[in-house]
């Protein structure tokens, strides 16, 4: 028999978990527009130019509104998962496609919190560690579409960190500020030794950010890890990208998806997976 409290908690825990998703979803498409509005402003106020005259635009106004027609979503399409599924994936209006990347960050959203429940219990740090997956599922997708990784979430992400050192794990701070002071200067070198041998850059500073904000929750000894899972997982998505024609072979691709998906990993299976490491290292 099912114990009905547990049947009723993994539900509920998914559906925290869509419904902050959805809420990402808000931030990954307006988060880029409002920073590119801000950087515009400056540069006119800079150039002493006529600054342009626009309508209030943040994560909330406008309401939901299709993208293709600007007609607001009814409350009952903005639903997690099930509205866009109810309108197979179209406005309810003018017909046109909403993409797919709504319900997918949903799901992923009510996975990553099944996951963390799962793995870590319900406690108040799984909290706190939702709270660091959520936000690098929201930089992975901006990151994606538009090679941004804004200070916005990245730098909260970093405090965060170490401020959950402190208050949860006093004893893992010292190793939460070393991985945060770590984790950007590894890549930092790594952006100066590859920019020096081609005259190109390879990554972003938002990625060194991004590595920094990690370390700061996991700690220097995960950086190994870290940049093992995400140049491996970049290098593996890369080369099938390029095989299948998807990817120009000298065009671009977003390292911060990669780290995060790396940064995933080990927040979940991460002691496993050094634990294995030093097992097959030791009896090598």
């Amino acid at each position: 028999m099912f114990d009905l409290p547990s049947l009723l908690l993994w539900p509920l825990v998914f559906l925290f978990g869509a419904v902050f998703g959805s809420f990402l979803n808000v931030v990954i498409v307006r988060l880029p527009v409002m920073l590119m509005r801000r950087w515009r402003a400056e540069a006119q106020l800079a150039l002493s130019l006529e600054t342009d005259a626009e309508s209030r635009y943040d994560l909330a106004t406008p309401r939901s509104h299709c993208p293709n027609c600007g007609n607001f979503i009814a409350w009952h399409d903005n639903l997690p998962i099930v509205g866009w599924l109810k309108r197979r994936g179209r406005c309810a209006s003018c017909k046109a496609t909403i993409s797919v990347q709504y319900p997918l960050v949903e799901l992923l959203g009510g996975l990553l919190a099944v996951s963390l429940v799962g793995v870590q219990g319900l406690a108040w740090p799984t909290l706190w560690l939702l709270g660091a997956c959520l936000t690098l599922l929201a930089l992975a997708v901006i990151d994606w579409r538009t090679q941004l990784l804004p200070d916005a979430l990245t730098l909260p992400l970093l405090w965060a960190g170490l401020l959950y050192q402190l208050l949860l794990q006093p004893l893992m701070l010292a190793s939460g500020v070393l991985g945060a002071v770590a984790g950007y200067l590894i890549l930092w070198s790594v952006y100066w030794v590859f920019k020096l041998t081609t005259g190109k850059e390879g990554m972003g500073y938002g990625d060194f950010k991004l590595m920094a904000a990690l370390g700061a929750w996991l700690g220097w000894q995960s950086l190994p890890l870290l940049l093992l899972l995400s140049a491996g997982l970049g290098a593996i998505v890369g080369v099938v990208m390029v095989a299948t024609q998807r990817h120009q072979r000298d065009q671009p691709l977003p390292f911060g998806p990669f780290i995060a998906l790396a940064g995933w990993v080990v927040l979940l299976i991460g002691e496993p997976l050094i634990g294995a490491y030093q097992t097959l290292l030791l009896g090598a």
